[in-house]
């Protein structure tokens, strides 16, 4: 599975800092950073959660190239 965002998007809330903060962080302007694009199976449900709270819903976890 991998991590995409659409950091155009973002309007900074930090919800998803909050809900997967191994996966995700934010820049100096509070733009979201991908840290981990392919998260281990052990932090997929972080993501999912970070997805739901992402009030511009800018996050998306698909199947990738692993």
């Amino acid at each position: 599975m991998q991590v995409k965002v659409h950091t155009h998007k973002c309007i900074g809330a930090g919800a998803c800092v909050h809900a997967a903060p191994k996966v995700f962080d934010q820049d100096d302007q509070g733009i979201v950073i991908v840290l981990q694009k392919q998260p281990t199976a052990d932090l997929h449900a972080s993501v999912h959660e970070a997805i739901e709270a992402c009030p511009a819903a800018v996050i998306q976890f698909e199947a990738g190239d692993e």
